[in-house]
Parts: structure tokens; C-alpha cells; sequence
């Protein structure tokens, strides 16, 4: 039985929360990745409907503030993929911290399953901040009983074929490897969804 599939009589909801790198900046309409999922779903038979409510340019600060509109979706699972925008612009690691806690550990309260992405950002941001900021995934992940994608965009991140021009957002070849690194942690929580790390916090 899918997690809180009670709240979702007809299709169960799988929420991907994020930023442009959810919401498929600059890649064409089907070519981002819960597009690219829910396409799969469909192949594998799975009930499940995707939402998309990833926003360009969004920070954890900002998720936060619209968590309770993304929730009108009424999620059984939840993909969080935030962060990017806040390690990019040099904000407060420990500030976002808290936002990714108090998102994760809302969405569990709710009895949603969650999934978060791991990212990292490049080395010219100095070893010390760098590697804070990759901690950050592990450590909110246990906090709040999640399961972690240790990194999102494992075999596309500085891979000049894979990304834009810009170097950071994926081209439509990015999103096909970054779509088999969410499955693999997704696929087992669609027949057996509580393998999350615990149980939800009080």
C-alpha cells in the first residue's frame, strides 16, 4: 500500500520540490526531470501523478515560505531537491540548514515520504565552505528521517556535454542521468514506502 495513498483516492501525488534545476530551465517542456519520472512511472505501471513545483531562482528560504501552498497537492512523496541557489549566492550554510530541516521534517509530519537530493557545490567556493555545504544533506537527512540522494546530479555536474552553456543546469542528456539517480532511490519507496530512515518526528 502506498504511503498515505488513503489522502490520494485517485492518483497518488509525488511532490518534486526545488528550484530551475526541477523546474527544467532551459531544456524544452518534457525534457526536465519529473517530466522525464513521471514518464517513467507510466512505462512501469505505477499510479503515481508528478507535480512539478520547482520555481527558477528559489532558495530553501523561499520553498519554505510556499510549502504550504506545494502541499495543497496533497503529496505521498515528496523529492526535495534546494539549496544550489543559496551555496551559489554565499548565504548562511547554518540558515540553510534549518530551512531544509524544518521542510523535511513538516513534509514527514504530514506522513509524506521524502526524498532529498544532495548537492555540491564547485571548488573555487573554498574547501571549507564546500564541504559545510555538502555535509548539510547528511545531517538533515538523518535529523529528520529522510532518504538522501547523496548527490543529484552524480555523472552530470561538470561534464561540459551534459550541461548548458552556463555550466550549471542540465541539458535534456543531463536530465536522462539524472533521472536514473532519483529512480534508484525512488523506485523501492513506491511498493515499500517506509524505508525511510525513521519514523515521522513529533
Amino acid at each position: 500500500m502506498w504511503a498515505n495513498a488513503t489522502r490520494a483516492a485517485e492518483s497518488p501525488v509525488i511532490l518534486c520540490l526545488g528550484d530551475s534545476l526541477t523546474a527544467g530551465f532551459g531544456v524544452s517542456p518534457g525534457d526536465d526531470y519529473p517530466s522525464r519520472l513521471q514518464q517513467r512511472l507510466r512505462e512501469q505501471g505505477y499510479p503515481h501523478r508528478v507535480v512539478n513545483a520547482g520555481l527558477s531562482g528559489d532558495t530553501t528560504a523561499g520553498a519554505l515560505r510556499r510549502l504550504d501552498w506545494s502541499l495543497r497537492s496533497r503529496p505521498v512523496i515528496a523529492i526535495v531537491v534546494l539549496g544550489a541557489n543559496d551555496g551559489l549566492r554565499g548565504l548562511d550554510l547554518e540558515e540553510m540548514r534549518q530551512n531544509l530541516l524544518t521542510i523535511t521534517t513538516r513534509l514527514r509530519q504530514e506522513k509524506v515520504v521524502v526524498l532529498l537530493g544532495g548537492m555540491r557545490l564547485p571548488p573555487n567556493y573554498g574547501s571549507s565552505y564546500t564541504s559545510r555545504f555538502q555535509a548539510v544533506y547528511a545531517e538533515v537527512a538523518g535529523e529528520s528521517g529522510t532518504g538522501l540522494i547523496p548527490f543529484f546530479l552524480e555523472g552530470v555536474a561538470g561534464d561540459p556535454a551534459m550541461n548548458q552553456p552556463d555550466g550549471i543546469h542540465p541539458t535534456a542528456a543531463g536530465y536522462r542521468i539524472v533521472l536514473e539517480n532519483v529512480w534508484r532511490h525512488l523506485e523501492p519507496r513506491l511498493s515499500s514506502p517506509d524505508t525511510d530512515a525513521s519514523s515521522p518526528p513529533k
